[in-house]
């Protein structure tokens, strides 16, 4: 089983920039796939990024393509989440996910996931 554990949420203006960090730890298979979800109040699951083992290959839904950043570094464990020009509708939890071989946007493909980062975007 893999353990997730997200971090650097927090409050931020509009316009403004967070880095959401997720960490992979446990019994982590050798080539997983690595999702970000965001689930505001009130509202369904939402599929925001993900990206294979390598960092050679990702995707973006609607909603994060052109602001959010996606990125997987020589520590393939740790995945990076760089979300720009926040607004107040990206306020919501922030989950990472984890699932076998190669991407994909569906939440119900991903077994493995964290508790959730919260991002509020408030003036």
């Amino acid at each position: 089983q893999v353990q997730l554990v997200e971090s650097g949420g927090g409050l931020v203006q509009p316009g403004g920039s967070l880095s959401l960090s997720c960490a992979t730890a446990g019994n982590t298979p050798d080539d997983y796939a690595v999702g970000w979800f965001r689930q505001a109040p009130g509202k369904e699951r939402e599929f925001l990024a993900a990206i294979n083992w390598s960092g050679s290959y990702s995707i973006y839904g609607r909603s994060a393509k052109g602001r959010f950043t996606i990125s997987r570094g020589d520590v393939r464990t740790t995945v990076q989440l760089r979300l720009n020009f926040l607004e107040p509708e990206n306020t919501g939890n922030y989950y990472c996910a984890a699932k076998l071989d190669v991407v994909r946007s569906a939440d119900t493909e991903y077994p493995c996931w964290g508790q959730g980062t919260q991002v509020t975007v408030s003036s």
